[in-house]
């Protein structure tokens, strides 16, 4: 008996820790990293801090004081021959991956569509994604029985139940020159959110994307202003 009200106020404490978590990051190791996208600098990423991506670089030697515009590259999946993700799928998720990324670095930078000085160029990738479950999802986070499991299973496995992913890699390089300034390789899933069990399938991958695009925004707004150093 000692040991069920144990679990049960944990599952309750855990619920509150959770409440707010729209995605969590998920640790990502270098084989996970498709190096065909990356390209050479591969070798060069290293585990990220905790507000900072699963593996990435920064180019030490990158003065990133002399940029202030940015050219996109049209977001690309890259995911591997067993993926199941459908082809509508796959082209629906970069579509939206290319429009929130244009979209928020649009808020802090010129977007502009050819090479040049002081132009950063940003290539993303899309590598893998997955649905959630919105009716077990929902099920899970209303019923009480059901939400005490899900909590349990996040306490033993660090994930919530019938939540969907999304996993990305991107590089920044100087538009002109092609030097690589920096890398990013990172996955999230679908967080204890109350709200998000209400959210179509692939709500939580999208959460991810937008999670991304204001990262990638904050980050280079604050390296090229000077307000915090680049690493």
């Amino acid at each position: 008996m000692k040991n069920h009200q144990t679990k049960v106020l944990l599952a309750v404490s855990l619920l509150l820790l959770t409440a707010c978590t729209t995605t969590e990051k998920v640790a990502i190791k270098q084989a996970d990293t498709n190096c065909a996208f990356i390209g050479r600098d591969c070798s060069l990423l290293t585990v990220g801090g905790k507000d900072q991506a699963g593996l990435r670089y920064v180019n030490p030697s990158a003065q990133w004081s002399q940029y202030n515009k940015v050219l996109i590259d049209p977001v690309t999946f890259w995911g591997s021959d067993t993926t199941k993700l459908s082809v509508a799928d796959q082209q629906m998720l970069v579509n939206y991956a290319s429009q929130q990324i244009k979209e928020q670095l649009g808020k802090k930078f010129e977007v502009v569509n050819q090479p040049g000085t002081g132009v950063m160029k940003i290539t993303v990738a899309l590598t893998d994604a997955e649905s959630a479950t919105p009716v077990l999802r929902s099920i899970s986070m209303i019923v009480p029985q059901a939400h005490m499991l899900a909590n349990l299973k996040y306490l033993a496995t660090g994930t919530m139940p019938f939540i969907g992913a999304a996993q990305a890699e991107a590089k920044i390089t100087d538009s002109v020159s092609g030097q690589t300034l920096a890398l990013a390789v990172d996955k999230r899933i679908g967080g204890g959110s109350f709200t998000s069990g209400f959210q179509w399938k692939w709500g939580d991958a999208e959460n991810a994307v937008n999670h991304w695009a204001e990262l990638v925004t904050k980050r280079l707004s604050d390296w090229t202003s000077g307000a915090t150093a680049a690493q």
